[in-house]
């Protein structure tokens, strides 16, 4: 996800979106995950001349990446986006007041994993297949992709504000699908979220994807395994818990509780009910279809003195 946090820095991608034939072009490489130049002008029935302007915009504004690799006639440039997600916050003065932490998926705190399952680096499988030992592996902190059937994994999730601040809106961003044996377009799982042991709210995967390959796979990773998942956005805020927009759940930020001094931890879980138990699939970077790691955003609110309102001691209310 491309997240604009004033006006004035996503210039460059409002002017790339201004253009009919950019937005075409962006709405290609949704549909086909990858093309090159000379497939790009045929099916929008322009000469490669013509598009590389396009391109090139695109490009340098980072809503597509270039890479080039050898095709039957020598080299080419394949195209594909850079993030498919492009949100814009309009209240620039209140986005300043942000820091957001990318978290490798195999940088968990805590877990638990039942069969089928696994985990991998961008270079190899950790251990063995549906072996849960392995999560407690050290080599786990490289993993790039984790999959369970059952069970959960949690994340401590860093808490940089200081005392004269307080939460305003927390977001997490991650690659997550469901998990089959092999693949299954079809799988809905319900997955629930929760933030220092509060559920907020309970998402339906509904497959774990391997119709195509995932944009950033190694050309490793076998062809009958999953290969990407979602791209979901969940926000915690004054107002309820949300999953892209869509309200899942009344639980708010004073709800939980937080403040400078809390601990957080985010956890993702697949637990033992009759319907759709069909597990997590977490993707890294360098798998799926979005080069990410699980992201955190934690947005606050700034107040004069050396304490947030709600953390100013008793006693000193009091005068």
């Amino acid at each position: 996800m491309i997240y604009i946090k004033d006006l004035m820095s996503g210039i460059d991608i409002f002017k790339a979106l201004s253009s009919e034939i950019r937005i075409r072009i962006l709405e290609l490489l949704a549909h086909n995950g990858e093309l090159n130049l000379n497939e790009l002008a045929k099916k929008l029935e322009l000469s490669n001349g013509a598009i590389t302007p396009h391109i090139k915009k695109l490009e340098e504004c980072g809503l597509i990446e270039i890479r080039t690799t050898g095709g039957k006639h020598g080299l080419q440039k394949l195209c594909y986006l850079n993030k498919d997600k492009l949100m814009v916050d309009l209240r620039s003065k209140e986005a300043e007041n942000l820091y957001e932490v990318e978290i490798q998926v195999g940088h968990y705190s805590d877990y638990k994993a039942l069969p089928t399952c696994g985990l991998a680096t961008k270079d190899s499988i950790i251990g063995d297949f549906d072996d849960p030992r392995y999560f407690a592996d050290p080599g786990r902190i490289h993993a790039e992709i984790i999959w369970l059937a059952e069970g959960f994994v949690e994340y401590r999730i860093p808490n940089y504000l200081k005392a004269n601040h307080s939460f305003r809106e927390i977001q997490f961003s991650m690659e997550i699908g469901s998990e089959a044996p092999g693949y299954n377009d079809h799988y809905p799982s319900d997955i629930d979220f929760s933030l220092n042991g509060i559920a907020i709210g309970t998402w339906t995967s509904p497959g774990d994807f391997g119709d195509v390959r995932g944009t950033f796979n190694p050309d490793w990773w076998p062809p009958h395994l999953n290969q990407y998942g979602m791209l979901k956005l969940i926000r915690i805020n004054s107002e309820g818990s949300f999953i892209d927009g869509c309200r899942i759940s009344d639980v708010t930020l004073e709800d939980i509780r937080l403040d400078y001094r809390s601990e957080m931890t985010f956890r993702m879980a697949v637990t033992d009910r009759p319907a759709n138990k069909r597990g997590l699939t977490l993707f890294g970077r360098h798998f799926g279809n979005y080069s990410q790691h699980l992201l955190a955003r934690v947005l606050y609110n700034p107040h004069e003195g050396g304490f947030a309102a709600a953390d100013r001691p008793a006693a000193l209310s009091a005068k």
